[in-house]
């Protein structure tokens, strides 16, 4: 069962929440931070990024970057930005985008858990990414970047974060520059704290990440690096968990730089041995259910259906990123791994079909791909049966915003 726990989240003043509020570290490049905070001297990025606030030539891994990160965590503290609070509590987190809302809830998660996979993982994580969060983690002695965790749904715990809403008031409520608005109440009472605790302990088997397995796997090896001077804090690690029901899986589309030698005609030829093709024309595809594609290439759009027989049916296999990356990637395309191959890139569904066919335009990429998102059970089922989903599956959104609330792991001022 899922071991979840309250904590003493740093968390800004009411007044700097807003400019405080940071979108996740990964989203951005460094120029795009940079911009992002230029004129904000309380944006949470001079935290999370902040090579920002270094020469343009350091390197942004070097010992400094860190240091820097640190330094700023402390001046955020003293000039009173940030406060720590003072009892350990739990949080709920709404966020709203295009009228749609999903809430989760703000806690400690165990890296116990995540270990002896109570937490499930459905990525592979990159060596590099880690060391950097690690690194960030050590030396900063804060969890800044929050992991993002789903769980089937618990009536009774819906019902509970619903009614707090409904009769508490928020400590923060504002609308971000995208639009996106966010409200965080702050959960302060025992015996509210106790039943939460209780409910995830009975009736919540196992949690799934969403989004952060590097987050995730850099806490526990911070906590295992840290062995006998661990503290308390770093045996868990900052997490929202929300409701499946209350989740927004989007699409991730591909877009490839040459056809691997083929004509447009030939690759429609070839693609028809395992889809049923057909000319849409200037409409853009956006598949509406599972095992359709839209494919943009010459200026036109096809709709793919792929045919039944031509895929496996395991929890792997019947993945749409699987059967496109089997059947026209690898099979015509001659792109054996999407992690490393640089003729392939990802563009997450926020950015819209146009985007698609803006690359392709423009003559940087020569065709298209759209796909039908990734279902929740999916997700579900592909973690369960120990399996890792092929890279750049799911898109969540929104984004949680960092700096909102910060687990603090070794650093009491």
């Amino acid at each position: 069962m899922a071991i979840i726990v309250p904590f003493k989240a740093l968390r800004p003043q009411a007044q700097f929440a807003k400019q405080v509020a940071a979108r996740p570290y990964d989203v951005l490049n460094s120029k795009e931070a940079k911009e992002e905070a230029q004129g904000n001297p309380y944006s949470f990025l001079h935290i999370t990024k902040p090579e920002i606030d270094l020469p343009e030539e350091t390197d942004h891994y070097a010992p400094e970057v860190y240091l820097k990160a640190k330094d700023n965590l402390a001046a955020f503290m003293q000039r009173d930005v940030l406060f720590r609070e003072s009892k350990p509590c739990y949080y709920i987190y709404r966020l709203i985008m295009n009228g749609r809302s999903q809430t989760g809830l703000v806690c400690g998660s165990a890296v116990v858990d995540y270990e002896n996979d109570v937490i499930k993982k459905h990525e592979f994580t990159r060596p590099e990414k880690e060391n950097d969060r690690i690194n960030h983690i050590k030396i900063s002695g804060a969890q800044t970047g929050n992991v993002f965790l789903a769980y089937r749904d618990v009536q009774e715990l819906n019902d509970l974060i619903a009614k707090w809403q409904e009769d508490k008031s928020p400590i923060y409520d504002f609308t971000a520059d995208d639009d996106i608005q966010h409200t965080i109440w702050v959960v302060n009472d025992d015996a509210t704290i106790k039943t939460i605790s209780s409910i995830f302990e009975q009736q919540v088997p196992q949690t799934y990440i969403a989004d952060g397995h590097h987050r995730a796997a850099s806490a526990a090896k911070v906590r295992a690096a840290l062995w006998d001077a661990a503290t308390e804090e770093s045996d868990y690690f900052l997490t929202t968990l929300f409701p499946a029901s209350e989740l927004q899986i989007l699409d991730y589309n591909r877009v490839v730089k040459d056809l691997n030698g083929l004509s447009a005609e030939e690759l429609i030829e070839k693609i028809k041995a395992d889809f049923d093709v057909k000319l849409v024309g200037s409409e853009a595809v956006k598949p509406s259910q599972l095992h359709t594609f839209g494919m943009y290439l010459d200026g036109k759009w096809y709709q793919l259906t792929a045919k039944e027989g031509t895929y496996k049916t395991d929890p792997i296999g019947v993945l749409d990123v699987t059967i496109l990356s089997d059947n026209i990637l690898d099979k015509h395309l001659g792109i054996k791994d999407q992690r490393t191959d640089k003729r392939i890139d990802f563009v997450g569904g926020i950015r819209g079909l146009g985007e698609l066919q803006k690359r392709v335009d423009s003559g940087e990429m020569k065709v298209a791909f759209s796909l039908y998102p990734v279902t929740m059970d999916q997700l579900f089922d592909i973690a369960d049966s120990g399996n890792v989903m092929p890279p750049k599956s799911t898109w969540f959104e929104p984004k949680l915003r960092d700096g909102l609330l910060t687990h603090l792991i070794y650093n009491e001022s």
